[in-house]
């Protein structure tokens, strides 16, 4: 289980190492693009949701427990990435059925 850190108050969210994994080449590539947005989480606890404005000027720190890269699945990646750009902003979806296409990693 890895972490998502946002901040430097340390204001993190648990968030398994392969999903997190996906999480940071989406937010990666939209910070890359100077397209700032918001990223909802459910939390494990009480149906919790935690929102977070993701922007260049807001530190943010991956944490992965595990001491391997997951295979990335592009197809997640490109469903994540057209759910970040949407007018909710980034949510975690569930991870395609990969159809066989080359892995990322």
């Amino acid at each position: 289980m890895g972490r998502f850190i946002y901040d430097t108050l340390g204001n993190s969210v648990e968030i398994d190492d392969r999903t997190l994994a996906h999480l940071r080449i989406v937010i990666m590539n939209k910070l890359r693009r100077s397209e700032p947005f918001m990223f909802d989480i459910d939390l494990p606890r009480g149906g919790e949701r935690r929102s977070y404005w993701i922007h260049p000027s807001v530190p943010l720190q991956f944490h992965f427990s595990g001491s391997r890269q997951p295979r990335i699945n592009r197809h997640w990646v490109e469903e994540l990435m057209q759910v970040a750009s949407g007018p909710a902003g980034l949510s975690i979806v569930p991870e395609p059925v990969d159809d066989g296409a080359p892995e990322l990693g």
